[in-house]
Formats: structure tokens, sequence, C-alpha cells
């Protein structure tokens, strides 16, 4: 039971704990229906794939600023009720979410590699988002293709 209990990450044990208070904040105050009606009325008439992209692009900056993993807490929810609100499939909309939380690679501050590599190497912010901006991009696409083949809406 030892092992079991030194294997857990309590790092992101604590701050899923603290983010779900906030999603929840979020639900109960209607900003979560708020956000994700914004982007059903704004983009939900170019088609599921718009909001799609609308929630990749959102949550992809979000995780330029906050961890990944609080990103996708923040924005599953959205994610799912954006989803209901067109009545289709939720898959692909928290597929899109998970990947593009996973971008974080556009500033040196997303990811604490990033930050650590940042002095030693002579690297630039400017550096980070010259590379990182375009395979954002890049990222963004092949997952608009691929996930509606592998999470049918």
């Amino acid at each position: 039971m030892k092992d079991a209990y030194r294997a857990i990450n309590w790092e992101s044990l604590v701050l899923i704990a603290g983010m779900l208070p906030m999603a929840t904040a979020l639900e109960k105050t209607g900003g979560m229906t708020l956000i994700a009606n914004s982007l059903t009325v704004n983009l939900g008439g170019f088609g599921p794939l718009a909001v799609i992209a609308g929630l990749f692009v959102l949550t992809s900056l979000f995780s330029q600023f906050i961890s990944n993993t609080a990103t996708t807490v923040l924005m599953a929810p959205i994610a799912f009720q954006a989803a209901a609100t067109l009545a289709v499939s939720p898959y692909p909309f928290l597929m899109a979410v998970a990947i593009a939380a996973s971008t974080a690679f556009a500033t040196p501050i997303a990811s604490p590699v990033n930050t650590l590599v940042l002095g030693p190497s002579g690297y630039r912010f400017s550096d980070f988002v010259k590379v990182g901006v375009p395979l954002q991009i890049l990222l963004m696409l092949a997952s608009l293709l691929i996930l509606p083949i592998l999470f049918p809406l």
C-alpha cells in the first residue's frame, strides 16, 4: 500500500481537485453554457468541425498559460455542452480538447520543460512562437481530418 501511495502523482491530484470547483462554478453560474452557446452560435452555422476547431484554438490558447491538466478540466465540460447543443457525438469534441491541451509549446511558460530549456539553450520567447504556432496549426488540421474518422459525429 505504501508503494501505491508513493506512485500517486499528488500534484496532478491536487490540481484537478482545485480545478473541479472552478468547473462547477462555471456550470452553476451559467458560464459554461454561455461559452458553449457562444461557440455554437458563432461557429455552429459552419458545422460541427468549425466548433471543434474553435474549441481546439481556445483550448490551445489556454494551455500556453495554464497547465494542460487544468485546461482540460476547464474545457471538457464546455466541449461536452457544445456537442450536446449541436446534437452530435461528444467524443470528437472531447478528443480535440485533450489533443489541444497537449499543444503547450508556443511559449516558454507553457510547460516546465520549456521554461527549463529557455535559459541554458539561449532560446528567446519568439523562438517558441515561431516553431510552436505552426506546429499547433498542423496538429489542429490533422485533428480536424482524423477525429471525425475515428470518432464519427
